[in-house]
């Protein structure tokens, strides 16, 4: 056989070439480590007068929600989040009537507070609108309780709200982004101790306090002064595998409930919730801390 001969009979193919989508998605504390995901497909971007908003697509945790590039919400993440920053003060409370939500624009936590009756009204203060409408659009699931006739949104700086406000309520939820640019005057002592005046007299509030591993001295900080101003403060926390470290804090303020020793476990079993994450071990379990943490608070 010729050489020309050979190359007429020659079948051009690259075999590596038939995928080469490889886009990646990372969210890196500090630069140095974290959670790096492969991006299936890029489902929604845009930008709102706040920030940049982003839904993706992936196959362990299906649609995931970033906002400035921060991971907040996923399909697969088990709820444990939202399940826990509302649940533990709901059940700890022995009347609940008045909730107010600061944040929260996946509305994740709204949902979950409407499933307690005794709730008669919630409120969500949310700054940016545009979070809440795409979350609607790709996460309908944690948006069911916005159809509830006791939800009330309200499309506001959290800090403004809560100067203004002549309200009462029996549980604030903090349920914010990380401590930076605006969001940041919401995690001082200063506006602390303003939910604090907002709370009746035997209120609650639970703030998201970052990760105990990577955020230490957030942390620290953010308990010294908690402690300051709630007569009652504990941790406690959970498993969140789409948050840094995957280990994710809550701070209990009371100005009278204990979280373990009020925690109203009749109510839980009566109610019988359907939850991935929250159960009544859990409950308790998630005050237990491992000594690294312990020794982060005063």
């Amino acid at each position: 056989m010729s050489d020309s001969d050979r190359i007429e009979k020659t079948y051009i193919s690259e075999e590596g070439m038939n995928d080469l989508w490889n886009v990646w998605y990372s969210e890196l504390h500090n630069g140095q480590s974290g959670l790096t995901v492969k991006i299936d497909r890029i489902v929604e971007s845009l930008e709102s007068e706040f920030q940049r908003i982003d839904v993706l697509n992936t196959k362990d945790y299906g649609k995931i929600l970033v906002l400035y590039g921060s991971l907040m919400v996923c399909d697969n993440d088990n709820n444990a989040y939202n399940e826990m920053i509302t649940h533990v003060p709901l059940f700890s409370h022995p009347s609940p009537k008045q909730v107010l939500i600061i944040g929260g624009g996946d509305c994740g936590a709204l949902t979950e507070v409407m499933k307690h009756p005794e709730v008669e009204s919630c409120v969500m203060c949310e700054l940016d609108e545009k979070v809440v409408e795409v979350s609607k659009r790709h996460f309908p699931a944690l948006c069911a309780g916005l159809k509830d006739s006791r939800a009330e949104l309200i499309f506001q700086d959290g800090k403004k709200f809560i100067e203004n406000t002549h309200e009462k309520f029996d549980i604030v939820l903090l349920d914010l982004s990380d401590p930076v640019g605006p969001a940041a005057d919401l995690f001082q002592k200063e506006f602390h101790q303003k939910v604090f005046e907002c709370l009746n007299d035997d209120g609650i509030l639970v703030a998201q306090t970052e990760s105990p591993f990577y955020n230490k001295d957030t942390v620290r900080s953010l308990f010294a002064n908690l402690n300051q101003v709630f007569p009652l403060v504990k941790m406690y926390t959970c498993f969140m595998p789409i948050y840094p470290s995957g280990y994710w804090s809550f701070g209990f303020c009371s100005k009278k409930y204990d979280p373990v020793a009020d925690f109203d476990e009749t109510r839980f079993n009566k109610l019988k919730l359907p939850t991935k994450y929250y159960n009544a071990d859990i409950h308790r379990g998630a005050f237990q801390l491992p000594q690294f943490v312990q020794d982060l608070l005063p």
